[in-house]
């Protein structure tokens, strides 16, 4: 092997093999305070950890594939952010998407092409415009959320009553897994 040829790394659930140049989210900065060996001790923990990853991502790629969205990801993900945000500057849309300026800059314009989202003077910066949904933004969202909803309630309804109970009971503490702490 030369090495001019390095073969591709192997593409799994666990390594998806994204490309950095292209998506720099894909590795974002490890934080040393969450990767301590102290976290991983616990082989039970681990597990129910590693567990939970794999299911959720599962799940969330099944929606995203069954959905068969018409949006790219970052383009549905904006159009949430500025709904439970907006109206947003540019420029905080992008620190909350963690993306560049520049990235956000083409998101909004593909929003923009498709009527999806307002762009208005800020009246605190004649030099900025903020951003809010369109009614066509806040119609195709509903849209959106209503299928992936559908589709999430076929998968509960596979279930037995008594699995469905048990997700009901742990909702609120997956749910206390997405507050910051």
């Amino acid at each position: 092997m030369t090495a001019e040829h390095v073969p591709p790394p192997e593409r799994s659930v666990e390594n998806p093999v994204v490309d950095p140049a292209v998506d720099p989210a894909a590795h974002p900065p490890v934080d040393p305070a969450v990767n301590t060996v102290d976290d991983m001790a616990d082989p039970e923990l681990t597990e129910e950890a590693t567990r939970l990853r794999l299911a959720v991502g599962r799940l969330h790629r099944r929606i995203r594939i069954d959905g068969g969205d018409s949006l790219p990801p970052l383009q549905l993900s904006a159009l949430v952010t500025i709904a439970m945000h907006g109206p947003l500057r540019l420029s905080e849309l992008a620190k909350r998407e963690a993306v560049t300026a520049p990235t956000m800059s083409r998101v909004l314009g593909a929003l923009d092409d498709q009527g999806l989202v307002v762009r208005t003077p800020d009246p605190q910066d004649a030099r900025g415009v903020l951003i809010t949904l369109s009614d066509t933004g806040r119609v195709r969202l509903d849209e959106i959320r209503t299928h992936r909803t559908a589709l999430v309630a076929r998968r509960l309804q596979r279930l037995d009553a008594e699995q469905r109970a048990v997700i009901r009971a742990a909702l609120p503490a997956i749910e206390a897994l997405l507050e910051d702490e």
